[in-house]
């Protein structure tokens, strides 16, 4: 279920990509705090990246990511690394460190894959409505009105509906 959860979301951001022009990517957003579409799409792959990567050493630092321009400023590219996550997602559950300095404290925290992957769905879903922000101004784009919103909230709505 998480695995087609994330496939779901990140199928979501690949229609959402496949809509826009480079400059509707890659532009400032007033919306956005000046951030891009881009920027925030690279922030969802690179934390799924990151857990990808140091899957077999156990060790994940969120903190060291690429912060690869390229997926912020070309949408096939981005949509290419959105595909290789896809493809790459489904792995065994196993223990993991996680690592941060915080506050110029490091810290070490134990958990697992699926609570990682648990953690990236719901930061793309975090991040996904911020660029909904962003790309309701475009009239052109059509978004779901599922996107960016939380599968809890959805679910909730589906209740209340009945």
């Amino acid at each position: 279920m998480l695995i087609s959860s994330i496939n779901n979301s990140l199928d979501e951001l690949i229609g959402l990509l496949n809509q826009l022009s480079e400059k509707q990517y890659s532009e400032s957003c007033f919306e956005l705090s000046g951030s891009s579409i881009g920027e925030h799409t690279r922030h969802i792959v690179e934390m799924f990246q990151c857990l990808s990567r140091n899957y077999n050493s156990g060790i994940v630092n969120y903190d060291k990511r690429d912060r690869n321009k390229l997926i912020q400023t070309d949408t096939d590219f981005a949509i290419e690394m959105i595909l290789e996550i896809k493809n790459t997602v489904s792995k065994e559950n196993k223990n993991l460190e996680l690592q941060q300095i915080i506050d110029g404290e490091p810290i070490q925290i134990q958990s697992n894959y699926y609570r990682e992957l648990l953690y990236n769905l719901e930061h793309c879903i975090h991040h996904q409505a911020l660029i909904k922000v962003a790309v309701l101004k475009c009239e052109s784009i059509a978004v779901d009105d599922n996107f960016g919103v939380a599968r809890s909230t959805i679910e909730y709505r589906k209740q209340c509906a009945q």
